[in-house]
């Protein structure tokens, strides 16, 4: 079939929604149940877990080989998601998707969590056959993606149709824009959240649905200062607004040294129109997931502890992020949207 692309999609650049629409018209994307009416976003398609995920005892790149043949040097299990399953916190597991890509020449793909899985502490990265990087699809890629799956403090429940990353696409080199640092706010009286140990299990697909005070500690203002310890999970708020211009698309850097010796960001994407008045969402805030590694570190009010990474979209998205709905637009200091609002408990 030859598909004559638009004049928009031929541009470099991120590709809004209705060219992510179109790829998917053509075949571009295919998937193994027609997609939900919500699955594609301003820039970006969320992902969802096919029927099978396996207990792996390591994480792996394919290198030269297919994901799947890979597989068989580390696999331990294999899971029936039908009816759900758990990942429990501190294993490894590689799920298939039932998304599947057949990209045109010159167009590539990359992932990021969602940010409804980075707030409960779950590594995702995206796997292609072939690929030598996570998260990056190469152009003209043909075939199934796989997402390896990490729970880092909380057990969780997951099945098929579950959704933890999406996916952008884009067309020719996109260059970088320009960055901006992000501060963390330590000023009010709650500061941020710290994840509890040895909690239950979250039901990633049960929304409203858990008591955020069996899961997090809340931790309170300490003059203007605040002490990560090594191998614990905050949830801070920026200091400023964070606003994504109509055109643009943003991702936070998830480890940059030098800042801190920290992650940042697991979920490090944000669509156009985030926190911008035409959205009227003027004044919302990044939230910030944060893990601590070797040593403590003080934070103080205003640091540095990130950095936007701004790129161009080929043209504007025919809808802004949150304008059919978003648990984030809008958004201070808040918990992932499996949580019930702290003072509704």
């Amino acid at each position: 079939m030859t598909v004559t692309p638009t004049a928009a999609a031929l541009k470099n650049g991120i590709l809004p929604m209705q060219s992510l629409a179109e790829l998917v018209d053509q075949g571009a994307v295919r998937s193994t149940s027609a997609l939900d009416h919500d699955q594609i976003q301003p820039a970006s398609i969320d992902l969802r877990l096919g029927a099978r995920a396996w207990r792996v005892r390591a994480s792996y790149l394919p290198r030269g080989r297919k994901v799947s043949d890979r597989l068989k040097d580390v696999v331990m299990h294999e899971m029936d998601l039908s009816k759900g399953a758990v990942f429990e916190a501190g294993c490894v597991y590689i799920a298939e998707l039932q998304e599947s890509l057949h990209l045109p020449e010159g167009v590539s793909a990359r992932a990021n969590p969602k940010s409804s899985t980075g707030r409960v502490d779950v590594f995702v990265r995206l796997l292609s056959d072939y690929g030598d990087y996570f998260d990056d699809v190469a152009e003209g890629y043909n075939g199934p993606i796989y997402v390896e799956i990490a729970p880092q403090t909380f057990s969780v429940l997951a099945r098929t149709g579950t959704r933890l990353n999406q996916l952008r696409i884009k067309r020719g080199f996109s260059p970088k824009l320009y960055t901006a640092d992000c501060g963390v706010d330590l000023t009010g009286e709650l500061v941020g959240y710290r994840a509890r140990r040895h909690a239950g299990v979250i039901d990633l697909d049960h929304i409203d649905g858990h008591d955020p005070k069996k899961f997090w500690e809340p931790l309170y203002q300490s003059g203007g200062q605040l002490l990560l310890d090594p191998g614990e999970f905050y949830i801070l708020a920026s200091k400023g607004a964070v606003e994504i211009p109509v055109m643009e698309a943003a991702e936070m850097l998830p480890i940059d040294p030098s800042v801190g010796e920290f992650r940042v960001h697991y979920a490090g994407f944000f669509d156009p129109g985030f926190g911008t008045e035409e959205a009227h969402a003027k004044g919302s805030r990044g939230v910030l997931e944060v893990r601590c590694h070797e040593t403590p570190f003080l934070l103080e009010d205003g640091q540095t502890v990130a950095r936007l990474v701004y790129e161009p979209l080929t043209e504007r998205p025919v809808q802004l992020y949150g304008q059919s709905g978003s648990h984030y637009q809008g958004q201070g200091l808040k918990l992932s949207k499996h949580f019930r609002p702290w003072d509704a408990i």
